[in-house]
């Protein structure tokens, strides 16, 4: 297994494969601007930011997967407002949970039946902080 968010496991197998691309995390500190008289404001360094993490996940129906079954799945759990682990390889990602913030669907192929069999997801993440 490659790593998994929540449910969602990541893995190449004989039967299935569920992986992801463009992965890519955005840090960002939090930072005031304090206004002056005659000069340029000062900085001051708050605090650091929450990470947010995008990524895609390709569902092919000619690669195991069911790819209406595997975005209801993502919508059910975006849905619930709960935070997931999100792990690659055998170690967490990050130091808290993560919430996903958003869903991008693309319906990639739909055959002459009207059955989804290439989609595509792009997931939006939020690192999540009790």
């Amino acid at each position: 297994m490659i790593g998994a968010l929540g449910e969602v496991n990541f893995l190449v197998s004989d039967t299935k494969i569920r992986t992801f691309d463009d992965f890519r995390r955005s840090c960002t500190g939090r930072w005031a601007d304090h206004e002056v008289i005659g000069k340029k404001p000062l900085s001051q360094f708050i605090g650091p930011g929450l990470d947010s993490i995008t990524f895609k996940m390709r569902f092919d129906a000619f690669l195991g997967l069911n790819p209406r079954v595997e975005m209801d799945r993502l919508v059910t759990m975006e849905r619930s407002g709960k935070p997931y682990t999100l792990t690659i390889g055998d170690k967490a990602f990050g130091v808290y949970k993560w919430t996903i913030r958003q869903l991008d669907e693309d319906f990639i192929t739909v055959d002459n039946e009207g059955r989804l069999l290439v989609s595509e997801v792009t997931i939006e993440l939020k690192e999540y902080v009790q």
